[in-house]
């Protein structure tokens, strides 16, 4: 794999210059208030939203500053999430090796790609992840956060929840492997009822369900299968943050909703039997 998947939305839902990139980010990770961070752990799974970052920055920027402790230990980041553009059957790669922001290049971790590309869910679509902005917009925040890391990038269609799932234990791994969930909430309610709709979708991915629709979130898929997963292995969710463009940089009129959720897996107390 050496072709590149440049930068598509740079300039539009995010800054294009470097410099300016680099000081958003910076900016936002440094206000982020999402709560006390242990130095020595850091969540297994994270669920942000993708809008631009005027809109939903704030919002995911509070779930991945919880990340700072693992800065040197994360390497992989299994990063899912809808495709708005080309419709696909199933997960699909980029078949890129890398992807490039104007924050520099990401490298696709090729072994990690070669351990699912023959699952039958697993297809590749260059043309599902050219124009794709809910993968790509998170890649500055952990160009932020984390130093030498890889991804694997997967843009998903029309999937079961199983399926997602078996994609996402198959890439599971230790405490090298971060995953990265990434959607939005409602879409275009008035202010008021957007609020009660994100707030009963929020209850739901706290409860780990796995039935959401497309109207509740538009990563309903991913997150459908993630949450099978962390219902399997006793993953801990924590809201951390839940607003819409109508707090943010939106009129009330039609919003769209964010949230960002940190996971933890379950460490065993300390015993000295």
């Amino acid at each position: 794999m050496s072709t590149v998947r440049p930068a598509a939305v740079a300039g539009m839902f995010y800054p294009g210059s470097p410099a300016t990139l680099r000081q958003s980010v910076r900016d936002l990770l440094d206000s982020a208030t999402g709560g006390p961070v242990s130095r020595g752990s850091w969540p297994k799974a994270l669920i942000v939203p993708h809008a631009g970052y005027i809109y939903s920055g704030p919002v995911a920027a509070r779930a991945y500053a919880r990340l700072s402790p693992g800065r040197n230990t994360i390497r992989r980041v299994v990063l899912l999430g809808p495709v708005h553009r080309v419709p696909v059957r199933g997960l699909a790669l980029p078949g890129a090796g890398a992807f490039v922001t104007p924050l520099g290049s990401i490298q696709v971790d090729l072994e990690a790609v070669a351990s699912i590309r023959h699952m039958p869910q697993v297809c590749e679509s260059a043309a599902a992840h050219a124009l794709e902005h809910s993968l790509e917009v998170q890649l500055p925040f952990l160009q932020g956060v984390l130093d030498d890391f890889a991804i694997v990038p997967l843009a998903v269609g029309d999937a079961s929840a199983e399926e997602v799932a078996e994609v996402i234990e198959r890439l599971w791994g230790g405490s090298e492997t971060l995953i990265v969930v990434s959607s939005d909430l409602s879409h275009y309610h008035e202010y008021g009822a957007a609020r009660r709709i994100d707030l009963d979708t929020t209850a739901q991915i706290a409860a780990l369900s796995h039935t959401l629709d497309h109207e509740q979130a538009c990563g309903a898929t991913p997150i459908n299968g993630f949450s099978l997963c962390a219902q399997r292995r006793g993953l801990t969710p924590d809201l951390i943050a839940l607003c819409n463009s109508g707090d943010t940089a939106g009129d009330k009129s039609r919003v769209v909703g964010y949230a960002s959720f940190a996971f933890d897996e379950s460490r065993p107390e300390h015993s000295d039997a």
